[in-house]
This record gives C-alpha cells, sequence and structure tokens, in this order.
C-alpha cells in the first residue's frame, strides 16, 4: 500500500497568514502541520509517500520535508496540483505513482489523537473496495455526514441542513486502485471542484465501501479557530506516539 497526502489549496480561509505560505507549513502547536498526517502514515508501516501540493510556497514543502529521512523513509515524492480543482483532482494526480496498488489518502489538515494504523491493517486484509474514517461530532453540518446501517455505509451528504446523524467523515479515505476510473467520470460540482464525496458515494453504489470510526479525538486545522483547536488538543497530548514526529536536523 502506497500514501497520499493532499496539501494544495490555496488556504484563503487562513488569510492573511497564508499570503506568505501554504497553510499545511503552518505550526500546530510545536510543529508545522505537514508532519503530523506524514507521521500517521509512517506508523501505519506505509514508506511511499507522495505530498501533492500547490501554490507559490510549494517549493517550501521541500526545503522542510526533504528526502524524508527524518521520518524514516528512504525518499518522499511530490506532485503539483495547478489551481484548486478539488481533492479528487489533487488525488487523480497520484495515479501514476499508485502503479495498480491500494492507497491511503490523507487530507494534510486533519490531525488525529490515536493512530490509524488499525484501520490501515483492516484495509489491507480486504481484496478491493474503500474505507471511510468516521468520527461522532457534535457540528456535523460542517463535513460530509455518513449514514451507516450496521456495517453496511447507506449515503454521504456533504454539510447537510439537517444531518441525518453525527457521523462526520474525517479526512482520511483507503482506496483501491479502482479510484482513478471513478475520478476520470466525474464532472465539476457547482464550486466548480470535482468532490471526493462522489468519488465515495460510487464506491458505496457498488456496495464496496467500508467504515471505521474512529478513537480519540480527530479535527481539521484548515480555519483560524480549528487551527487554535487543533494546537490546544496537540499541546495537551504530547505522550502520544502519532505525534512524536520527529524534528528535523
Amino acid at each position: 500500500m502506497k500514501g497520499v497526502i493532499l496539501a494544495g489549496g490555496l488556504g484563503t480561509r487562513m488569510l492573511p497568514m497564508t499570503r506568505v505560505t501554504n497553510k499545511h507549513l503552518l505550526p500546530v502547536y510545536d510543529r508545522p502541520m505537514i508532519y503530523y498526517p506524514l507521521q500517521q502514515l509512517v506508523h501505519a508501516g506505509i514508506r511511499d509517500i507522495l505530498v501533492v501540493t500547490g501554490g507559490d510556497s510549494a517549493g517550501d514543502f521541500l526545503k522542510l520535508l526533504r528526502n524524508g529521512h527524518d521520518f524514516g523513509l528512504e525518499h518522499l515524492r511530490y506532485a503539483y496540483q495547478e489551481g484548486e480543482g478539488g481533492i479528487a483532482e489533487a488525488l487523480g494526480l497520484a495515479e501514476y505513482f499508485a502503479g495498480g496498488e491500494p492507497i491511503a489518502v490523507l487530507l494534510g489538515d486533519n490531525i488525529y489523537q490515536n493512530p490509524l494504523k488499525e484501520a490501515v491493517d483492516a484495509f489491507r486484509r480486504s481484496s478491493s473496495g474503500a474505507m471511510i474514517l468516521l468520527k461522532e461530532v457534535e457540528d456535523p453540518e460542517r463535513f460530509g455526514v455518513a449514514t451507516v446501517d450496521g456495517d453496511r455505509v447507506v449515503e454521504i451528504v456533504e454539510k447537510p441542513t439537517h444531518p441525518v446523524s453525527r457521523l462526520a467523515v474525517t479526512g482520511c479515505y483507503l482506496y483501491d486502485p479502482r479510484v482513478f476510473d471513478v475520478i476520470q467520470t466525474l464532472r465539476p460540482s457547482g464550486r466548480g471542484e470535482l468532490e471526493i464525496t462522489d468519488v465515495n458515494n460510487r464506491y458505496i453504489e457498488w456496495g464496496e465501501m467500508q467504515h471505521h470510526v474512529v478513537s480519540g479525538w480527530w479535527t481539521d486545522a484548515g480555519t483560524v479557530e480549528s487551527l487554535r483547536r487543533a494546537s490546544n488538543l496537540v499541546a495537551q497530548d504530547r505522550g502520544n506516539v502519532v505525534l512524536n514526529a520527529p524534528t528535523t536536523s
């Protein structure tokens, strides 16, 4: 299995800070935001990782992460997304990198308290399909919301006005190689983007979507308020193994 971290976008919700840097390079407590998803993938045993980024600060990822040696990697790969075409478009840039293998995808601004290795290992044991990671939240209207019936995911609705559950779809997705065929069939949404929810709903239509409810806290860090919250949560939980990402030398 290979890993993909999506760290593009213009970060307009975090202006003026993002006028001078990519939002995924902003600090969450004592280290850059991008460290957290990278450390999650490494902790899950994934050693071949692609970082998809974009914008004027793309080169700063190379300065910071270099070849990934500080994370125990032999190498780290990079891809460049032009503009803001959505999460699914950014993921489409990883097709050549994936090389027909399943992939674990993490949004670069999502931070989890606990390791994701259990979910990754469970997906490794399956032969095909996809898996989404869910978390019960107090404000589900901010996220894609999943309806679950036993082991079956029935539907995902993006930012519903009246959520039918509190199970938010977090920013970790596990896919078999067919995900790239799905992306090629997508049409831009009203926002002009290729939506990852449309990808996930395709797997649901096929009856091949698994789900895993994550333990511990989870937060995005893509707004000023959620960045503050993420920093506070990390500061309170420095003993967690996944949060102990290496410091660069």
